[in-house]
């Protein structure tokens, strides 16, 4: 819920005869809902916030800076499939305590690097993920779990 706006274009492609959201929730509740009633629980590596054929970068990492901000960065594979060094990131972190998500884009995949500030979040444990889009938003990356980080 609180990445539909995102959803409903980092899953257009997979969303047939529904809305991106309901695409994400499908996906999602089919692959990374563990559990049994009513010990329901999320598999927070096998979520995605966003599905398609694009290739994603390589080798994505994160880091804690000072004031909060996560940094994240990633290694260009323009060229490779329709990689374009113009596509978009789609940087995420989620904080599973607070139901919240803090997410952000524009960086190029040529820009290596992109920041988020989680303020928002200090002390707090967040998953994240990248993702990237074409520049016109038409092609989508599978996002890619960076890991989980606790907010300083």
């Amino acid at each position: 819920q609180p990445m539909s706006a995102l959803l409903e274009v980092s899953f257009n492609d997979y969303a047939i005869k529904q809305t991106g959201i309901n695409g994400a929730f499908a996906y999602n509740f089919a692959n990374a809902i563990t559990g049994a009633y009513p010990t329901f629980s999320i598999n927070y590596p096998t979520v995605l916030i966003s599905r398609g054929n694009l290739p994603n970068v390589l080798a994505p990492n994160i880091t804690m800076g000072a004031g909060s901000i996560l940094a994240f960065s990633w290694t260009d594979n323009s060229g490779v499939g329709g990689a374009s060094s113009k596509d978009l990131a789609i940087l995420v972190a989620y904080c599973p305590a607070m139901q919240q998500t803090i997410y952000a884009g524009g960086e190029s995949r040529r820009d290596l690097t992109g920041d988020l500030n989680l303020a928002t979040f200090t002390g707090q444990l967040v998953e994240t993920y990248i993702g990237f889009m074409s520049e016109d938003q038409r092609s989508v990356a599978s996002s890619i779990y960076t890991g989980s980080i606790t907010v300083s």
